[in-house]
């Protein structure tokens, strides 16, 4: 008998075999279901039975045996550090023997451990497929019998369906094969672990009907209801959400909600993504959000309606695939109802090589994916992610919602003479608002003035002081501990030097003293922009994209209840020009861009009217940005899909929409309301990682530039299980959270 894996089994008090016959069928089959969903099963069978065709060589069944201590015809002995290769196998056999689809499975099972290969190899090395299937490469590789190939693929059948049943255009033909590496990936672990680690397998919990989420959402919006008071923002609200739940019976594809900050489109969004996946059927619903360090709210609001166990948070501040193996228990493969998630776990995935970050990627077909602030879409990689969002919504079954309060544009052809791209047809994209600009019109609840350039933060700290509610938002790290140092005492500072819990502590308590009229003053980077639902009379925004100004303006007489001498007033917005300018790059372009609009149309800008924001992003992709697809990924995914060569892997090296190379995560010691990072840290320390632990360190992690963890790495950090953690008192503030470091504004990693 030939063996794909072997455990000791605690129950029998022996080592049990997991037979590869019965393995290579259970992946065909869990494989062939997932790819059901795009209508391309045969493919995903295809690619099962092939995957470990190489496990049936003798040297790798003299290696399981040895590695698992089975013994089979006596052999036993040391155990080699590495198997000989078993993944080029299928690969070879399916590029030889079947022709029109062997190039794709020879992608799917080459890469099936090590992740999608490149096609040739640009900086050298022989890792590449082109070269994986030479004859001088497959005379080197463990010879297979005969027979034992002859029984594996007699009833194998060629795949016959056309990619996703009406065929798929060469710009797309790359994520359909990130798909179906997807369904083979995910069925491989499944399987591997439903043999190894029963207990954890049958612990995976059955997911929860979108019916059942409809019940609890309508059930919570029952009893919200009363407690709800009449005001006209409320009313505008309550319109909002109508005209969701009418837009949600459209066909799927394409939609933008189009909400002024304020509107409440966290929850309207979710009512039209439930009723619209109801109606046509669709397995879940996926929130995805700029930041990290803003998807708290949005998360804990959700779970507030739904229960913990229906929403899976999943964002990239503990990656596992970056830990030791022990810590990869922690990866998720989004088997879930409701995800929410963030824009680099999301498209970082759909450009991914890597099976941990693709294994997630068949479940995201036939859902509904809710991009919030959808301004924030990188331009620098905006071509490769409004075409992926395309290929989901024309191929893999999807409805896409741009909602956002400042509607970029999307649409037709974007950018200067040199940079245009065609992005979304116009007529695929349906406003879900009826009446969009008379929605703004009748939230306009700040104005927005231009107060001019502040020389030195003294002078801006002077005239902070001089409001008892009052936020002041910046443009680095360093500039918020800069002002916050000059501020009255009792200031609170918010930035992502902050970790999550202790954020969410002090938003919870802001918002309390807020509502109690107690003296807050804050100073805060951009992560308060968006999620963050509060509520102050005045604001400052140094300059940036008018985005981020009209973002921060939702900061503003919130609620529209803004009172003087009994008459309801407009919140004030003052926009100034800081004494250091925004660190170069897309924000250095911005507040260009802002600037000028603030110069050309000071009215629109002034009442923040629907056009402005169509001005400022004319302004902006026109003048500010050199390419929208800057390292080229169109080119090498697309170039040669005609010929089935694609650059998998240097396409997944070069989309990051965070450089995580220079950046370095790390668990602090801030004392939460139920736990401490000190704790979690010495859970951490005696009992290894889990997945439930992993969650936990989450919230209690900073992110930091790696030239600058460097200098503290010595002093103040600790590695466990490849995690590094806070290992002195005084490198966490709980006032300035992470202060380990001489924040340098240029640092890529510091602006939130």
């Amino acid at each position: 008998m030939k063996i794909a894996h072997a455990v000791y089994n605690e129950k029998h008090k022996k080592i049990l075999p997991h037979p590869l016959k019965e393995h290579l069928q259970g992946v065909a089959n869990m494989a062939e279901k997932f790819a059901e969903s795009f209508s391309n099963a045969d493919w995903g069978m295809a690619a099962g039975l092939l995957h470990d065709l190489g496990k049936g060589s003798a040297e790798f069944q003299e290696f399981i045996c040895k590695v698992t201590g089975f013994e089979v015809q006596g052999v036993i002995g040391d155990a080699p550090s590495r198997g000989p290769n078993h993944s080029s196998h299928g690969a070879v056999w399916a590029n030889k023997n079947m022709a029109g689809v062997g190039k794709v499975l020879a992608y799917l099972i080459a890469g099936h451990h090590a992740g999608l290969p490149d096609w040739h190899n640009e900086i050298g090395g022989g890792g590449c497929l082109s070269n994986r299937l030479t004859d001088g490469e497959v005379g080197k590789l463990p010879k297979l019998a005969s027979g034992w190939v002859g029984k594996t693929t007699k009833h194998l059948i060629f795949p016959k369906t056309i990619p996703c049943e009406g065929g798929i255009n060469t710009e797309t033909f790359h994520l359909w094969v990130r798909m179906l590496f997807s369904c083979l990936v995910d069925a491989d672990f499944l399987d591997t672990e439903k043999f190894m680690d029963r207990g954890k397998h049958d612990c995976r919990t059955n997911q929860t009907s979108i019916s059942q989420l409809q019940a609890k959402f309508d059930a919570y919006m029952t009893a919200l209801g009363p407690r709800v008071e009449t005001t006209k923002v409320n009313t505008l609200r309550q319109e909002i959400l109508q005209d969701c739940l009418e837009a949600a019976e459209l066909p799927p594809g394409f939609f933008s909600l189009t909400v002024p900050t304020g509107g409440g489109k966290t929850l309207s969004g979710m009512a039209f993504a439930l009723k619209h996946a109801i109606r046509y059927d669709k397995n879940r619903i996926i929130v995805v959000i700029p930041y990290t360090s803003i998807i708290e709210q949005t998360a804990e609001e959700y779970k507030k309606i739904f229960g913990e166990e229906n929403v899976l948070e999943h964002h990239s501040s503990l990656d596992p695939d970056k830990e030791t193996t022990e810590a990869r228990l922690a990866s998720e493969n989004w088997d879930a109802s409701i995800i929410v998630t963030t824009n680099v776990q999301l498209f970082e995935s759909l450009f991914a090589a890597k099976t941990s970050k693709c294994r997630k990627l068949h479940n995201i077909v036939n859902s509904v994916i809710i991009c919030d602030e959808a301004q924030m879409l990188p331009p620098e990689y905006l071509q490769p992610i409004l075409s992926s969002m395309q290929g989901l919504v024309d191929y893999f079954k999807v409805s896409i919602v741009l909602c956002t309060a400042t509607q970029p544009v999307l649409t037709g052809e974007i950018g200067s003479s040199l940079t245009k791209f065609t992005a979304i047809p116009p007529d695929k994209v349906r406003e879900i608002i009826k009446k969009p600009d008379l929605l703004g019109q009748n939230m306009q609840r700040v104005v927005v003035d231009n107060v001019g350039k502040y020389e030195d933060w003294e002078r801006l700290a002077g005239d902070l002081a001089t409001y008892s509610q009052v936020l002041c938002v910046v443009n680095t790290r360093k500039d918020c501990l800069d002002l916050h140092a000059l501020m009255p005492e009792g200031s609170i500072l918010l930035s992502a030097n902050l970790c999550g819990e202790h954020r969410s502590t002090i938003i919870a308590n802001m918002k309390i003293a807020l509502k109690n009229n107690k003296p807050v003053r804050v100073i805060s980077t951009q992560l308060v922009e968006a999620g963050v639902d509060i509520d102050f009379p005045v604001v400052y925004r140094a300059m940036a994209g008018f985005d981020s100004i009209a973002q921060a303006a939702g900061r503003c007489n919130r609620e529209g209840k803004l009172k003087k001498d009994g008459k309801k007033i407009k919140g004030q917005v003052m926009v100034f020009h800081p004494p250091k300018p925004a660190p170069p790059g897309f924000l250095r372009k911005g507040a260009d861009a802002g600037a000028e609009l603030l110069r050309i149309a000071p009215e629109g800008c002034k009442n923040l009217s629907a056009d402005i924001f169509q001005r400022y992003f004319e302004i902006f992709y026109g003048n500010g940005v050199t390419s929208f697809d800057q390292k080229n990924i169109q080119s090498l995914l697309g170039k040669d899909a005609r010929q089935q060569e694609f650059q998998f892997r240097t396409a997944a090296r070069k989309f990051k929409l965070i450089d995580d190379q220079n950046q370095v995560t790390m668990v602090v010691w801030h004392q939460g309301k139920k736990t401490s990072g000190q704790q979690l840290i010495g859970q951490l320390k005696k009992n290894g990682p889990s997945r439930k632990l992993f969650r936990k360190l989450q919230r209690f992690t900073v992110t930091v530039p790696e030239r600058k963890f460097l200098d503290v790495k010595e002093s103040m950090m600790e590695e466990i299980h490849g995690i590094w953690c806070q290992a002195v008192d005084y490198a966490y503030d709980e006032t300035l959270g992470f202060v380990g470091l001489d924040m340098n504004p240029n640092d890529g990693a510091i602006c939130i």
